[in-house]
């Protein structure tokens, strides 16, 4: 498996120069006290799906009603995202509740905000979400890392990145991008269904689960987990044509691996879930990943568009605009995309649009797949993680120029 450090130095500098992507302005952050105001007042929200029964469990999980093999393993990528690795719990619920802050999101706030007070670690960090101007910490550090690669995938600078490694290892900096992803994830998936605040969620917590938190070491030493993981994922690996064997976003994934097995074991199954066909979705992932500027993961769509039988005129021009698009395709990359730069956004008649298209399950499908690419697309870009040969030869064979070549002629 290649290392992070490894992987860093292969990837072309040239990319972030050339690409355009979707980095949100560095806007004044909301209130936190403002966001549990008025999370307070969003108990009787009607939901946008159906919610299974439970009085104490979260709606993000009873949202998994139409596809509910899915509701535990989501439940289980908070808890692995949260609770295990070696970064201090508190540390990734204060960065949870920075980025409810840039998309105004009450639900993720009174979420984060109840978990990270349940703590006195937590209490010490919380105070910092309301300035801007941040120290030099290992904590500030973190919670700035977050900010930037919320606000848009390449906003990391190679500076900002030499920064936080003289903090964390290899290891860490994973662990750090796969929090912040999921919470970009989780942001996206609340405010798309506009799920309603559980009035549980208004009261104090009780001290949350104690991660395990082992010293930093000056180099990654891979552990018995990273080998478990791996051989798991080796195993568990659906075959395909696409060519690529373990691609690079597992190996470095692999680095967090409670994470990266949770991670697999939601997306296994909400794929068992398919009312939306298999080309639809890379067409919507397709849509995320040029709307963000993401090289890795618009090199994946595009092969796997192509191994899916979508003809190269229509690759060529979707591209540059929407007009190869299915009127039902274009409904699906519409939302995806307004979901993608501004999910607070959402509108009842945004996801009524894409409910009476697809069905109440198929909307959720939509969701699911442009929420996604919130994640992978800062992963792999993040990360500057290196495309596969196959998916650079497919992509220049289909546009006979590189990406960055076609996102700066757009």
């Amino acid at each position: 498996m290649n290392r992070l450090l490894l992987t860093l130095a292969l990837a072309p500098a040239a990319f972030a120069a050339a690409a355009t992507d979707g980095t949100l302005p560095a806007t004044a952050l909301k209130p936190v006290s403002a966001l549990l105001a008025r999370a307070k007042t969003l108990t009787t929200a009607s939901a946008r799906v159906p919610l299974a029964p439970g009085d104490t469990t979260p709606n993000f999980v009873r949202a998994q009603e139409l596809t509910p093999k899915a509701a535990e393993p989501m439940q289980q990528l908070f808890d692995a995202v949260v609770y295990q690795g070696a970064i201090q719990p508190e540390l990734k619920l204060a960065m949870a509740l920075r980025i409810a802050q840039i998309y105004d999101s009450p639900y993720l706030a009174v979420h984060a905000n109840r978990l990270l007070r349940a703590t006195d670690a937590g209490k010490l960090l919380a105070p910092t979400l309301n300035r801007t101007a941040l120290s030099t910490s290992a904590e500030d550090l973190a919670i700035s890392y977050a900010d930037k690669l919320s606000r848009g995938i390449h906003a990391v600078s190679d500076q900002d990145f030499r920064t936080i490694r003289t903090r964390f290892n290899d290891s860490q900096v994973v662990e750090l991008t796969t929090t912040t992803c999921y919470f970009n994830y989780l942001v996206r998936y609340v405010e798309a269904l506009h799920l309603p605040v559980e009035p549980w969620a208004l009261t104090p917590a009780q001290a949350p689960k104690s991660g395990v938190v082992d010293p930093i070491a000056r180099i990654s030493l891979i552990s018995d987990a990273e080998i478990n993981a791996l051989q798991a994922r080796l195993k568990a690996a659906p075959t395909n044509n696409w060519n690529i064997g373990l691609a690079n976003s597992m190996r470095a994934m692999l680095l967090s691996p409670a994470v990266a097995t949770a991670w697999g074991n939601y997306g296994t199954a909400a794929r068992e879930y398919a009312t939306v066909d298999r080309a639809l979705k890379l067409h919507i992932s397709f849509a995320v990943s040029m709307s963000n500027g993401c090289r890795y993961c618009s090199l994946h769509q595009v092969l796997g568009l192509r191994r899916e039988g979508i003809d190269i005129n229509k690759l060529v021009a979707m591209a540059k605009d929407d007009s190869a698009l299915s009127p039902r395709e274009l409904k699906a990359t519409v939302f995806a995309r307004k979901l993608t730069t501004n999910p607070a956004g959402i509108t009842n008649a945004d996801f009524d649009i894409i409910r009476k298209e697809f069905g109440e399950q198929g909307a959720l499908e939509v969701v699911q797949q442009t929420c996604n690419f919130a994640y992978m697309n800062r992963f792999t870009d993040g990360l500057r993680l290196p495309s596969e040969d196959e998916a650079v030869h497919v992509y220049q064979e289909t546009y006979g120029k590189t990406f960055a070549d076609v996102a700066g002629n757009k």
